[in-house]
Parts: C-alpha cells; sequence; structure tokens
C-alpha cells in the first residue's frame, strides 16, 4: 500500500518530508557566539596617516586590552594610508591573549573566517552518498561564503545537493549513477 493509499484509507496526515532520507545541513547551527568588534588603528598614527614605529608601539604598550576579553576581533585601518604588516601583527600579539578571536578585516570578514573554522571542525563524511539540503532560512545572517565553502566540501560525496527548506528545495547538484549493461 503506498503513502497516499495509507491516506485515504486511515484519514492521517504523513508527514513525508520527516519520512524521507534527506539530509539537512543548517548552517546556522556553526555560528560562533559572541560580540564581535572592530579595531580600527587609524587613531594610532600620526595626524591619522603615517605610522611612527615607537608612537605605534607606545599606542600598544598604554592600550587598554582587556576590553576586548572574550571578543571576536576584526582589526581594519580606515585611513588611507600605508600600514606595514607587522603593525596588524603586533596588534595582533596583544589581543590574542584576551580575545575569543582575531583577524584583519571587516565583520563580514570576519564572521566568514568564523563559519569557515567551524567548517573545517565537521566530519563531511556524514553526508557520504547522502542526499543533502542545506538550509536557506536563518536567524543569523550565513555568508554567502561560507554556503560556497560547504558546497565544494560536498560536492565529491555527497549523493545530491539541495538549497532551501527540505518540503521547498532548488536541486543544486546529483551525481551521476552509473548503469550496468
Amino acid at each position: 500500500m503506498s503513502e497516499n493509499e495509507k491516506v485515504a484509507v486511515t484519514g492521517e496526515i504523513v508527514n513525508r518530508v520527516t519520512g524521507s532520507a534527506l539530509v539537512t545541513l543548517d548552517l546556522e547551527e556553526y555560528y560562533t557566539p559572541g560580540e564581535r568588534v572592530i579595531l580600527d588603528i587609524k587613531p594610532w598614527l600620526f595626524q591619522e596617516l603615517i605610522l611612527k614605529e615607537k608612537d605605534f608601539r607606545e599606542h600598544i604598550k598604554s592600550h587598554n586590552w582587556i576590553q576586548y576579553e572574550g571578543k571576536l576581533v576584526a582589526i581594519i585601518c580606515s585611513a588611507d594610508a600605508i600600514v606595514p604588516t607587522w603593525a596588524y601583527m603586533l596588534v595582533t600579539i596583544a589581543l590574542q591573549p584576551v580575545a575569543k578571536f582575531v583577524c584583519f578585516g571587516s565583520i563580514d570578514e570576519l564572521e566568514t573566517q568564523l563559519y569557515s573554522r567551524a567548517l573545517r571542525e565537521i566530519d563531511w563524511q556524514k553526508f557520504h552518498n547522502a542526499k543533502v539540503v542545506i538550509k536557506g532560512c536563518s536567524k543569523v545572517e550565513v555568508p554567502i561564503a561560507t554556503y560556497v565553502e560547504a558546497t565544494n566540501y560536498l560536492r565529491p560525496i555527497a549523493a545530491s545537493i539541495m538549497f532551501g527548506e527540505p518540503c521547498s528545495t532548488v536541486p543544486l547538484f546529483k551525481k551521476k549513477t552509473i548503469q550496468q549493461a
């Protein structure tokens, strides 16, 4: 007896989505909680344009680093100035013992790096030959780069990849099956 016949006979409503072989990947589950902050080094530059090493090092020594405790920090320089690479490295060295995570770039880049770090921790083999739905709706904004990265992980191993919700998906990829002659 088919599912439709069972429903007609018993009057039960059967949720075929929950009974299907679809595996949902909800990227929202890999969101890193915590306060996100930007540390702009522009005020530490002479006339907000030139990095003077001695002054810059003094700012690093005297800065209140405790304010970043447990936070997710993105380092930027909003001035149109040439800042040597080592300056960002010095800031990172000062932040690393107190901040939860440190990166260079915008809040969007921080978010992308946090998701990237979380995706590297997933055991992707659990999606081997699975019909995967990458969930599209979430309460937090998931960067597009994260969807691309998840797709890169899944493409070689999943039987199929879809986007959206299990009840309404956009098919993206299906492994070709080799037919026996």
